[in-house]
């Protein structure tokens, strides 16, 4: 039974050495230990706060960048807006330019075709003339090879410039 009840000095003794162990323990280890724990606890607040802020900062950015990227999208849409305007202008002045240059192709084909049509005419009529020039010449030389002949159509000159 000694084992169950315990003597009058054993457990004076144990809470003796218990109280002393228990100052030392609190002058000496409690105070570093709570700091310690008061430390850790204040890191671990601050480490929290610093998370936050950066979660925080990342939604930021996160928009931001969604905003930056939307401009740019819209950007990128307007450049191209203006490129295709540019090339359809570009487009529809380079076929007005082959329309005028095509009508003016065709306008110096006419008049080429017309000076070369008038010379040929001019050609044909100075051909015409001549031939009829060698024709006359060679009637004439035929009728009027004689003395008689001459005389006559002399005469007829005559008679039609007193007539006239």
């Amino acid at each position: 039974m000694d084992l169950i009840t315990p003597a009058f000095g054993l457990i004076f003794w144990q809470t003796l050495i218990f109280l002393v162990v228990l100052l030392i323990l609190g002058k000496f280890a409690w105070k570093p230990i709570l700091g310690a724990l008061q430390t850790r606890e204040d890191s671990i607040d601050e480490a929290l706060r610093m998370a936050e802020k950066a979660k925080e900062e990342m939604a930021s950015l996160k928009a931001d960048n969604q905003k930056l990227l939307l401009e740019a999208k819209v950007e990128r849409d307007k450049m191209l807006k203006a490129a295709t305007k540019i090339a359809q202008e570009i487009k529809d002045q380079a076929k007005e330019d082959a329309l005028l240059i095509g009508d003016k192709m065709i306008e110096d084909a006419k008049s080429s075709i017309e000076s070369e049509k008038n010379n040929a005419l001019k050609q044909i009529k100075d051909q015409v003339a001549e031939l009829s020039l060698q024709i006359t010449e060679k009637l004439l030389k035929k009728n009027l090879a004689d003395d008689k002949s001459q005389q006559e159509l002399i005469q007829s000159y005559i008679k039609e410039i007193k007539l006239n």
